[in-house]
């Protein structure tokens, strides 16, 4: 009877409850399978804690009146958008060449590019070179934590997912998009498209894809901003986790630029991730009985590790 009220069962008892909460927050859901293996999964306590002293409604998109502080993004837009169409043009938005981008890898095969101006930090040195007037709006609004220029082209389609930290909020700014509502971003089953100049505020933990089915691609600014806490301990606590699981996942552009540990182990990890998918080409049945198996195998070092 003890075993049940051990420190690694409660452990596990709070993993159960907060990842049910992270599994309905919202109207759409995975399936319970994907949801078990899904990061945003290992992240739950820490996301359900967020959720229940958010100062923001829980709802897929957000009014922009909420978050003045874009404001002078909005009104330079089109200088922000003559950088970004540089960097474009120059091929500096583009997928990573390496296995260092641990976030965004499972993108790239859609076409999907990127070009890093700040990620919970500094801005990149390769940002202040080629993007120097974005850096400096960017560093007039601290709650900004990350942002990059990303790149849609025409036709491609990125996987419904979750993004797996709660602590951010997801702002768009349009700046040469196909101005269509064939090219949308679906959140928790509710469609917006992009338009030139205007704002995007969404909840990037809920599940949600983007659709590009028009002959032109969608170029953004991309940011994550930091979510309206209520109370100030626990908005202590979100720039904490922040500062520990996000400052992590730097990805550079270029050689100088900022590595973070996530990305250094990535390419180790993803020799692992390409193994199982060739089991699972060659037998999907012994691919989950693996990848189940070590779960499990994961789930008792947690309870017996204590003994």
């Amino acid at each position: 009877m003890h075993f049940f009220y051990s420190p690694p069962m409660l452990i596990i008892y709070i993993f159960i409850i907060a990842t049910l909460d992270v599994h309905y927050h919202g109207k759409v859901q995975h399936s319970f399978f994907r949801q078990l293996s899904d990061h945003s999964t290992f992240l739950a306590p820490i996301n359900a804690f967020i959720y229940l002293f958010s100062a923001v409604p829980n709802a897929a998109f957000l009014d922009e009146r909420l978050f003045p502080e874009v404001k002078p993004l909005e009104e330079n837009w089109q200088t922000i958008r003559d950088e970004a169409l540089a960097l474009l043009s120059d091929g500096a938005i583009k997928a990573s060449a390496k296995f260092d981008d641990a976030g965004f890898n499972s993108f790239f095969k859609s076409g999907w590019k990127r070009f890093y101006v700040k990620w919970y930090g500094k801005a990149h040195p390769s940002a202040l070179k080629y993007c120097p007037k974005t850096v400096a709006w960017l560093q007039q609004i601290p709650n900004i934590k990350a942002a990059m220029f990303t790149y849609l082209p025409p036709g491609a389609r990125l996987v419904r997912h979750r993004d797996p930290y709660a602590g951010s909020l997801r702002y768009h700014l349009g700046l040469s998009t196909p101005n269509s509502d064939l090219c949308v971003i679906n959140v928790d089953g509710e469609s917006r498209s992009w338009r030139d100049g205007k704002s995007l505020f969404f909840d990037e933990t809920l599940i949600h894809y983007a659709d590009n089915q028009t002959d032109k691609g969608r170029l953004i600014l991309l940011c994550d901003i930091e979510r309206p806490m209520r109370y100030i301990i626990p908005a202590w606590i979100n720039r904490f986790f922040a500062w520990l699981l996000l400052k992590a996942a730097a990805s550079p552009n270029e050689v100088g630029d900022k590595t973070g540990w996530i990305n250094h182990a990535f390419k180790w990890l993803y020799y692992i991730r390409i193994l199982g998918k060739k089991i699972k080409q060659k037998n999907k049945v012994i691919y989950y009985i693996l990848k189940y198996l070590l779960f499990i195998g994961l789930i008792y070092l947690v309870l017996f590790s204590w003994y």
